[in-house]
């Protein structure tokens, strides 16, 4: 019988005027890992956009919840429920406005960290014992961003160029990750992801 399936979760705001934004940074790592598993995340589904992969054997759904940030868990926790699966298979990535820009943790469990979206997967599926890989956008006034800007407007901007290099550096690292994640190893991607501060 085969083992529960992964679901890999981005997380972001639908529409237009939020694409590439600091505040999507997940779908965008979601998106880019579809593309890399030539797999495309448009299939509708329980207020979600997904995808289903086979990587070595096993499973892993792809989402997208399209519910806006602060609803995130109406998604998700219909794919968790439905799947059956449980909190150590379910990754989750967003971004994290405490953490320069770059930096990446994976972590299991805690709180929300004051992240709308994490909250509301807490909330909703009951459980904080899943995995979140946070990547950090900085805040206003760590790169160009004035310090007076707020932060509600901040985390809607664009990352300039130099900063988008140093972002797309920084997916192609997640790869590797989640390539020891989605192997059963979650301790060595833990480690690896970690190192880049």
């Amino acid at each position: 019988m085969e083992a529960a399936p992964y679901i890999f979760v981005g997380l972001g705001n639908p529409g237009l005027k939020y694409i590439h934004t600091r505040h999507n940074i997940g779908f965008d790592v979601v998106d880019a890992y579809a593309n890399s598993q030539k797999a495309e995340i448009v299939t509708e589904k329980w207020d979600g956009l997904t995808a289903k992969i086979k990587h070595r054997g096993k499973t892993i759904h792809l989402v997208k919840p399209m519910t806006y940030m602060n609803l995130s868990g109406k998604a998700v926790s219909r794919y968790v429920d439905f799947f059956k699966v449980p909190p150590e298979r379910l990754l989750v990535v967003h971004d994290d406005l405490d953490m320069k820009l770059g930096r990446l943790k994976l972590v299991k469990g805690g709180g929300a960290g004051g992240h709308n979206g994490i909250r509301s997967i807490i909330s909703s599926t009951g459980s904080a014992e899943f995995y979140r890989l946070k990547i950090g956008i900085g805040r206003p006034g760590d790169g160009q961003a004035p310090d007076e800007m707020p932060v509600d407007r901040y985390v809607l901007t664009s990352f300039s160029q130099p900063e988008e290099e140093v972002i797309q550096d920084r997916i192609a690292e997640i790869f590797k990750g989640l390539e020891l994640f989605f192997s059963g190893e979650p301790s060595r991607a833990m480690n690896f992801l970690n190192s880049f501060k």
